[in-house]
């Protein structure tokens, strides 16, 4: 990427369309999320390539449950297979991980190993990979509200102490920048509950190829348009 381009320093991405592009060729669904593998390492490879210092992945959402339970499971499969198969190179390359969402309802060996990614590259302080799972917008909030009643009632906290920021300490994304850019490919326009809290004033940018096809040069293209944007976040400029 271009220095002279206005870079983010958090992109958030809705990996969409695996299934479609599976269907598409004829082949199975599962075939498509190993394909949309395939794209995942190659966009992790050129965050970091370009420094970016936070890529957010939405893999697996609280609404996700509805699929048929095969397909969860190979999903879930594929998720500890990238993580035993990239935790080396993640390591070496000074890339972190991070969960947001309640795991608590996957399989125990699936919480195993993302328990173990987030510790074993927790002392890297390279590009923060953030993997939402089993992770929702309004399930989020209200996990955060449940946690500032607990404290209140508890007397950690008063009714008086909450603002923005207070509020912010009780989400999955605490210490985290709120993301400048938002992807989404398969072309679909929505947020389907994604980090609904945080994207207020987040720039989107869609496409219609589906995730497996999803490629770096397609990233850079997104970030070449977010550059070009003008962020206000509700006021305006001295040309306005």
């Amino acid at each position: 990427m271009d220095s002279t381009i206005k870079n983010p320093r958090h992109v958030a991405v809705i990996m969409d369309g695996n299934g479609r592009w599976a269907t598409k060729r004829g082949l199975p669904r599962v075939q498509g999320h190993r394909a949309g593998v395939l794209a995942l390492r190659e966009i992790v490879k050129h965050s970091r390539k370009i420094g970016l210092e936070y890529l957010t992945l939405y893999a697996f959402s609280t609404e996700n449950w509805k699929r048929p339970p095969q397909e969860i499971k190979n999903l879930m499969n594929l998720l500890v297979e990238y993580l035993k198969s990239e935790i080396n190179d993640l390591k070496a390359n000074n890339v972190s991980i991070r969960i947001l969402g309640d795991i608590s309802p996957l399989h125990a060996a699936v919480i195993t190993q993302l328990n173990k990614a987030v510790e074993e590259t927790a002392a890297n302080n390279g590009l923060i990979l953030c993997v939402a799972i089993n992770y929702g917008g309004r399930d989020e909030i209200i996990r955060a509200v449940k946690g500032i009643v607990r404290d209140i009632n508890a007397g950690k906290a008063c009714i008086e102490d909450i603002d923005h920021s207070f509020f912010e300490g009780y989400l999955d994304t605490k210490g985290i920048p709120h993301p400048d850019l938002v992807i989404r490919p398969s072309g679909e326009f929505r947020i389907s509950n994604f980090l609904l809290w945080q994207i207020a004033y987040s720039e989107l940018w869609f496409s219609n190829c589906y995730w497996p096809d999803f490629t770096a040069r397609m990233f850079e293209k997104a970030l070449e348009d977010y550059a070009k944007r003008d962020r206000r976040y509700g006021g305006v400029n001295s040309v306005d």
